[in-house]
């Protein structure tokens, strides 16, 4: 696989993240934990039918414990962490500050063996964070210091998905099977964390169950398996970047099912997001 393969595999996440907001938006009221709970539990799932039709079992006990405990830590930790910043502080500051992710990635991945972080990337990254901004703070932004907890959280949650992806670079002979595991593993915390601090709520009809399904397959399933194999085998930095894609995509797909109001706001997001895309990828040719 090249490069540039590993590179456009790693973005379908980006594509598939994109699709979180409208299938949660079907999955209410079910709450966020138990929500977690059930997808990850379709995502494990699903990885193991890939590993039994592939590699084969033995190939997950040939993976060290310390691997399952990182990439659990790193799936149940961020959105944990994710959950619990929209609780405390309002959801567009606490989106805002936990989508610094991918600007983290991009300035922390010249610390990587073998990779060399440029102007261009950096400067990519802001343009791109700064089109994102626009579309998750387009309500406004309003400032409190009652919810400094939810911006502190918000703030982990980035650091936590920056350093799983980072470390899953360094990672990078651990096999991409190994995700089934740390999704059945995230399930299992997230069950337990449910049963602790929410109230059960099963889906109200087939279609509500149906968007839970389809984010278990999808956003919340193979979304990881590509974004794994994206951050071992291609261009992080341009990865990196491309993500903040998804904020843009998202409210295109909000827009076309009818969930979201089209502005132009929207268009000059667009615009931004693919001109730091295309400056980060400038910096990555110039290599």
């Amino acid at each position: 696989m090249s490069r540039t393969q590993a590179t456009v595999i790693g973005f379908s996440a980006v594509a598939l993240w994109a699709l979180l907001a409208l299938f949660t938006v079907g999955t209410a009221p079910v709450p966020p934990l138990q929500l977690n709970a059930l997808c990850f539990a379709l995502g494990g799932a699903i990885g193991l039918i890939w590993v039994a039709t592939t590699d084969g079992f033995a190939v997950l006990r040939q993976i060290s414990w310390k691997v399952y405990a990182f990439g659990t830590a790193g799936l149940f930790g961020y959105h944990f962490l994710y959950f619990s910043a929209l609780r405390l502080a309002p959801p567009a500051e606490a989106s805002l500050i936990a989508y610094l992710w991918p600007l983290l990635i991009v300035v922390f991945s010249g610390l990587l063996p073998g990779e060399t972080l440029k102007r261009l990337h950096i400067l990519g990254a802001l343009v791109a964070f700064a089109g994102a901004a626009l579309i998750v703070a387009r309500g406004g932004i309003a400032a409190s210091a009652t919810a400094l907890p939810g911006y502190g959280l918000a703030l982990l949650c980035a650091l936590t998905w920056s350093s799983y992806s980072l470390i899953s670079r360094r990672l990078g002979s651990v096999p991409t099977a190994a995700v089934a595991v740390y999704c059945l593993l995230t399930a299992a915390l997230s069950g337990l964390a449910h049963v602790a601090l929410e109230e059960t709520v099963w889906p109200a009809s087939p279609l509500g169950w149906g968007a839970v399904i389809a984010l278990g397959l999808g956003p919340v399933g193979l979304a990881f398996y590509t974004w794994d194999l994206g951050v071992k085998r291609g261009d992080i930095q341009m990865l990196g970047t491309a993500s903040y894609a998804a904020p843009l995509l998202s409210t295109v797909v909000m827009i076309a099912a009818g969930k979201a109001a089209a502005s132009p706001v929207l268009v000059l997001a667009a615009a931004m997001i693919a001109a730091g895309a295309f400056l980060a990828a400038l910096g990555s040719r110039s290599g």
